[in-house]
């Protein structure tokens, strides 16, 4: 971790080399690099500190994308922007960047593999994940009605992400899908687990297996995050039933949990004032409204659901397209909400 420290050190004095060089198609502005996100796509939601102390608050080198909560410093930036999945990788890329030579190799030792489903094992198909716009992963969205995936960095894909067969699925069962990958991450923006969703390799549907969804990681509590945390916040049970309401309120604060249990289970943002809940139309789904509900109250705060007309959002999105999911959106939000986030 010693030699990790001092390259982050070094990268950060450098800071503008670095940004130069990883996300050429952005800019400097005053002390700031601003860029759309970690693979460089052009934008201004995340941003760079170019000077500023070696640590502590301010430090050179540190980011944040203010679109998904992710932050870092440059060394997880050149991991994300090449996605890299291991350290000993990372920290390879960053010398030869900084033209420094290879350590001694006995002052190094092998890095273990992660275990299994553990939140270490998501940090690494994170950083070997990319994003998802012109992949099979923004194709299945498309064709599920979600066309808007802007400010969508939660969201990356793995054209081959391993699948362990259960004894349900069929002999011969592949033992990878392209799948779509999202980040779950706690209040502070670290990331704790993801969820994973298997495509078939036509784009046209999930992948025809026994648990098409799996998450991995530290869950209870966090979730997929869609813009900073609000004033104002809607939590639902799945990734598409919250894309299909980010298509009428792209700015809204939202949070997609990877279950009931784990819903009823969410971490509320300290700004947090006003709860919608996305409440889905079975009994595992009006359980979770009802545990999330009562914990919210007791922290002092309001709670409204929202409901579909048929069993969730990503349905009616389809069904009933944009325009009459806004006027079903529109009666059920506070009147100053609906004013904000839809117009």
């Amino acid at each position: 971790m010693h030699q990790a420290s001092d390259l982050a050190r070094r990268l950060a004095r450098n800071a503008e080399s670095v940004c130069r060089h990883y996300l050429p198609e952005s800019h400097r502005q005053g002390r700031y690099w601003l860029v759309g996100d970690v693979e460089g796509t052009p934008g201004r939601s995340m941003f760079v500190r170019l000077t500023g102390p070696e640590s502590g608050k301010g430090a050179a080198g540190k980011w944040t994308d203010a679109a998904t909560g992710e932050h870092g410093d440059l060394l997880d930036l050149i991991a994300a922007n090449r996605r890299l999945g291991s350290l000993a990788e990372t920290l390879e890329e960053a010398r030869h960047f900084l033209s420094l030579p290879a350590p001694d190799p006995r002052q190094t030792t092998q890095r273990s593999s992660a275990p299994t489903g553990s939140s270490e094992a998501a940090r690494r198909l994170w950083a070997i994940s990319r994003s998802i716009h012109g992949t099979l992963a923004e194709t299945y969205l498309r064709r599920r009605g979600i066309a808007d995936l802007r400010n969508c960095g939660c969201l990356r894909f793995h054209p081959n992400c391993w699948y362990r067969a259960d004894r349900d699925d069929l002999p011969g069962t592949p033992h990878a899908f392209p799948a779509l990958i999202a980040a779950v991450r706690d209040n502070d923006g670290t990331l704790t687990g993801l969820h994973r969703t298997w495509l078939d390799p036509s784009g046209t549907s999930k992948a025809n297996i026994a648990t098409p969804r799996r998450a991995m990681g530290d869950l209870l509590g966090h979730g997929a995050r869609f813009r900073p945390s609000g004033t104002a916040m809607i939590a639902g049970e799945g990734i598409e039933t919250m894309l299909s309401l980010r298509q009428i309120m792209p700015t809204m604060s939202m949070i997609a949990a990877s279950s009931a249990a784990h819903l009823a289970a969410i971490e509320f943002p300290s700004v947090l004032r006003r709860l919608y809940i996305a409440r889905d139309s079975d009994p595992a789904g009006h359980g979770a409204y009802d545990d999330l509900a009562s914990r919210a109250s007791k922290a002092g705060i309001d709670v409204l659901p929202l409901d579909a007309r048929l069993c969730d959002f990503n349905d009616d999105l389809r069904q009933f397209g944009t325009e009459a999911m806004r006027a079903d959106l529109r009666i059920q939000l506070m009147p100053e909400d609906a004013e904000r986030f839809i117009g």
